[in-house]
This record gives structure tokens, C-alpha cells and sequence, in this order.
């Protein structure tokens, strides 16, 4: 049986499997009785990102709900993170996210919360993967009134605005935002405003086929420009449903997650505030952070990829920072959740607190070169059922030794293997790269190339 649900969620095709009407209907029915089978009341929070299909998945979904006999009340267009913090705060049984979030417009998916406001266990993506998989054909009916609380967005603004104290008005910094044309776009600029920010916006035009267009977190370079322009403190970048965040400082260098783990584990140190002196993050992290970290005496703990992985792991060890190269960052203290607008806010604070620019901020962290490759496979075998590409992974790793490292891995969204080789010299790790892709190639490879 084919899975369905990635490290985030569900992801497809809009329109196509396991994105058409009938599934998304299913999912809709399925958690209904999910949640009853838990002893939980099926009342279920909706929020979705700019993408032009939400609205009718956010029916299909809807009808599946109500043919279940479950209620459902819709935020509208508004961020991932809140959707989580706002099931907490309100007790529903469970929130749901339509968006697939960096990705093109042609994409949609569906992430669900539980109560808590945390990414549901992988058990229940089981139990709602089989009902989609066991779905039975049903009629559409012709209208089907959405209620819709408007009002939800202004409770989480509020919720943002409170979590720094507002700037002096001498030290507002100036700061661009790049929506990506996403679920940001009418929420960001409010919130870095309201709390004492001079801001610029780009890409907040959102017309249900631009988001992430040539913009946001994975196209940051035209926000260099406008940061250099404006002549800001610095430029933050999000994506489709702005969970994640990345910046540019104001000497237009792009930085990433590693660098806010960096900059927040020191800040948070030595204000008492970081839990366990741990932080938490990912087998994609540079190995250059857990060596900065390692001379603040900060210990650095790595899990798998994806943000629910980095929770779990932070629950375990009772830390209260986590987060992913990519920009998603967990304040565990605030919400459940990585949150790109939370997170601007914590980094700004860090800049007024220090009174320095970002620049200055993320010195001591030196990058480890990293080389990132994908290869598309045909299918996602375990990779011991090769001794081949298992012995190559051996060898990779006993030459680099304690100066390097190897991950592998499957994307949990596409059909492609992933290999990072990082070290301290760029050209042996660009043919350690190079070595370990054609093993897998060989094996598992298709003709497609990326």
C-alpha cells in the first residue's frame, strides 16, 4: 500500500491522487471517526495557504467532515503555525493546514494538528491513510455552506505582537519581507509593524498562482537587492504557508536555520532562558554549528528530517529550541510549532538587544562546505538491501572521518534519494558526492535527472 503522508503531511498534485475530490472526501470522513475512536469531540479547525485549489479541497474536506458527522469551521487563508497554536488555544480536536507549502502552485497537501497544536503521531496518518486507500465512491452535493470566523486571524496577530516587547521607536529597525506571495502576505507586515518595525513588503500579491513564484525562501536572491536598496537591518523570507523563515543581512548575504539556531541558542543562554543548554536539529544541520555551538557549551542533538521529528526529539530531552536548516524554527516556550513570522520577531529582538546588526550576530558560526545531491529512484528500497551502495557509505565515512560527514536519505515527498557530504575540503567532498549518487544510480536510479 503506497504511503501517503510525507514528513509534512500529505502532498500531491492538486486534482490527482491522493489530492482529488474522492480522497480529500475520505480524509475528511476518516478523521471524523479517528477522532471519535479517541474519545475525542470531532470539532475540527480549517486553514488553508493562497494556492487557487484550496477552496475546493477546503469543501471536499468539509463534506467528509459533515458526511461523518463532524463539525468544521474554516480560518480562511492563514499561516500553518496558526492553525496550531490556534486549536490549542480554542480545544478543538484537531486542525487541518491546506498547503504544500514551497512548493508551485500546481502542488497542494493537507497537514493535520492534534490537540495539542502538534503534528499528528504516525499512527494516526495510518489509520487515515487505509480509509483513503479503502475509499468508496460518494456524491457530491451542489453547495455546501462553509462557515468561516475571520476573527481567528486577529487573535493569532495579537498572540505574535506579544511575544517581544514593541521596539523603541529610535531603535525600529528597518526590515523587507518577502511573502512569497503565500498565507503571510496580510499577516507578516501587520505583525512586524505592530511592534515597532519600519517595514518594506515584496511578493504580497498573492493571486492563487504566484505563491513561491521566483520568490520567498527558496528564491531569496531577489530580496538581496531590495535589502541593499532600502538599505535595511535585514530581509526575511518565508514561504507558501510561513512556517519557515530565511534571511539576508544587511550586507545582502543569505543566511539559513542553522544560523537562528546559532544566534538564538546564544541569545537565549545567557538570559537563562534555553532549556537543558541543548538544542535540537536536523542530520542536515552543518556540521559548523554543532562546532560553534560545541565552544558556547551549548550540546547539539540531531534527528531525523522534518519538524515533527525535531518536537519529539525536543520533548524527550526537555529542550525548548529546535529547528531545520531550511528556516522551520520551534520556540517551544511560545508554540508548538515552526512559525517564520515568530520567528522574525525573535531575531529581531536578539538584534535590538545585542544593538548590532545580524552581520555581527552570526560571527563564530563558520560553515562546514556541504554538497547536496538528489537522485531520482524508482522506488524507495531499503538502502541495506544493497551491499554495494552500503559499502560505499562505509568507505565515504572512514575517509572523512571526525572532519566530515554523510547522510542519505529519502525525500519523504518525491521519489528521490538525497545525499549531503560536507567536509572541510570542497573538491574531495564534491567527489565523495559524486561516488555515493552513481552507487545509487546503479541500483536504484532512473534515467530522470535533477
Amino acid at each position: 500500500m503506497k504511503k501517503l503522508f510525507g514528513t509534512d503531511g500529505i502532498r500531491a498534485v492538486a486534482g490527482h491522487h491522493p489530492l482529488d475530490f474522492l480522497s480529500v472526501y475520505a480524509l475528511g470522513k476518516a478523521l471524523v471517526e479517528l477522532l471519535r475512536n479517541k474519545g475525542l469531540e470531532p470539532d475540527i479547525l480549517i486553514g488553508r495557504d493562497t494556492r487557487e485549489s484550496g477552496v475546493w479541497i477546503e469543501r471536499a474536506l468539509v463534506q467528509g467532515i459533515r458526511a461523518g458527522r463532524g463539525r468544521a469551521l474554516s480560518a480562511g487563508v492563514i499561516t500553518t503555525s496558526a492553525i496550531s497554536f490556534l486549536t490549542l488555544k480554542h480545544k478543538y480536536s484537531a486542525g487541518v493546514v491546506i498547503s504544500a507549502s514551497h512548493n508551485p502552485y500546481q502542488d497542494n497537501g493537507i497537514k493535520i494538528f492534534s490537540s495539542e497544536g502538534m503534528k499528528i503521531a504516525d499512527d494516526w496518518e495510518d489509520a487515515l491513510e487505509k480509509a483513503i486507500h479503502e475509499q468508496k465512491e460518494v456524491t457530491a452535493a451542489n453547495h455546501i455552506p462553509l462557515r468561516t470566523r475571520r476573527s481567528l486571524v486577529n487573535e493569532y496577530i495579537e498572540f505574535l505582537t506579544g511575544q517581544i516587547d514593541p521596539l523603541p521607536s529610535s531603535r525600529g529597525l528597518k526590515v523587507v519581507l518577502d511573502c512569497s506571495n503565500g498565507a503571510g502576505s496580510a499577516i507578516a507586515p501587520r505583525v512586524l509593524a505592530a511592534v515597532g518595525c519600519r517595514v518594506a513588503v515584496i511578493n504580497n500579491g498573492p493571486d492563487g498562482r504566484n505563491i513561491n513564484h521566483a520568490c520567498g525562501s527558496l528564491h531569496p536572491h531577489d530580496l538581496t537587492h531590495h535589502v541593499i536598496k532600502e538599505q535595511a537591518d535585514i530581509g526575511v523570507a518565508y514561504d507558501g504557508d510561513a512556517d519557515r523563515a530565511l534571511w539576508v543581512d544587511e550586507r545582502g548575504r543569505i543566511l539559513n536555520g542553522d544560523h537562528t539556531l546559532f544566534v538564538q541558542s546564544r541569545f537565549m543562554k545567557a538570559r537563562g532562558r534555553l532549556s537543558a543548554d541543548t538544542v535540537v536539529a536536523t542530520t542536515m544541520s552543518n556540521m559548523g554549528l554543532e562546532v560553534a555551538l560545541q565552544r558556547e557549551r551549548i550540546k547539539l542533538h540531531r534527528t531525523r528530517v522534518g519538524d515533527k521529528y525535531v518536537l519529539e526529539q525536543m520533548i524527550a530531552l526537555g529542550a525548548n529550541l529546535g529547528g531545520e536548516q531550511s528556516g522551520h524554527t520551534i520556540f517551544l516556550d511560545s508554540c508548538p510549532t515552526g512559525d517564520g513570522i515568530l520567528t522574525s520577531l525573535k531575531m529581531i529582538e536578539a538584534m535590538v538587544a545585542a544593538d548590532a546588526p545580524l552581520s555581527k550576530l552570526v560571527q563564530g558560526f563558520e560553515e562546514f562546505p556541504q554538497i547536496l545531491t538528489n537522485v531520482h529512484v524508482s522506488r524507495k528500497a531499503d538502502f541495506a538491501e544493497f551491499p554495494e551502495i552500503i559499502g560505499v557509505m562505509a568507505e565515504i565515512k572512514r575517509q572523512l572521518g571526525g572532519a566530515g560527514r554523510l547522510d542519505v536519505r529519502y525525500s519523504g515527498t518525491e521519489p528521490v534519494a538525497r545525499v549531503m557530504v560536507e567536509g572541510r575540503d570542497r573538491a574531495e567532498i564534491e567527489a565523495l558526492a559524486q561516488r555515493m549518487s552513481a552507487a545509487i544510480a546503479k541500483y536504484l536510479g532512473t534515467d530522470q535527472a535533477i
